[in-house]
């Protein structure tokens, strides 16, 4: 069959849709996910004959913007992370008042909000980041992106 689309399609993606981490306890992570960066619940699914939840957490529309999937099997609680893993980025307008207001919440913050260290090009590359966990220790890192950035 030959596709009489006069547009090439790419056989890249062309998008990050979201990113998804296994949570002990649902109502904690949306808490979480929503009182400490924010994020609503934009889509629930629930399969109840395989036991699991999905509820996916953004800032806008998920079909346009990448959001996080919070994946709860409804008879486990407990996980463990691979050495593989890294984080979830997040973007913060105020760095140190995004980590002042974690704290309030007694959230842990693992890297204080500060420069990032050995940049390759210090005049370029001047983030300032810092890192917390979620309620089941996945590692979150804030980058200080201004408004226009």
């Amino acid at each position: 069959m030959t596709n009489t689309n006069t547009q090439a399609t790419s056989v890249f993606p062309t998008r990050i849709l979201y990113t998804m981490v296994r949570v002990g306890n649902l109502g904690r992570s949306i808490s979480f996910y929503k009182n400490a960066f924010g994020m609503r619940e934009l889509r629930r699914e629930t399969f109840t004959d395989a036991r699991f939840t999905l509820v996916f957490m953004g800032y806008g529309d998920a079909g346009l913007q990448p959001t996080v999937e919070l994946t709860w099997n409804w008879d486990n609680d407990k996980y463990t992370h691979g050495t593989g893993y890294g984080h979830i980025a997040l973007g913060v307008e105020d760095i140190y008042a995004t980590c002042a207001h974690l704290k309030k919440m007694g959230v842990t913050i693992t890297r204080a909000p500060g420069p990032m260290m050995n940049a390759p090009d210090e005049t370029t590359h001047k983030e300032t980041i810092a890192f917390l966990k979620d309620p089941d220790g996945y590692n979150i890192e804030l980058i200080e992106t201004p408004k226009g950035n």
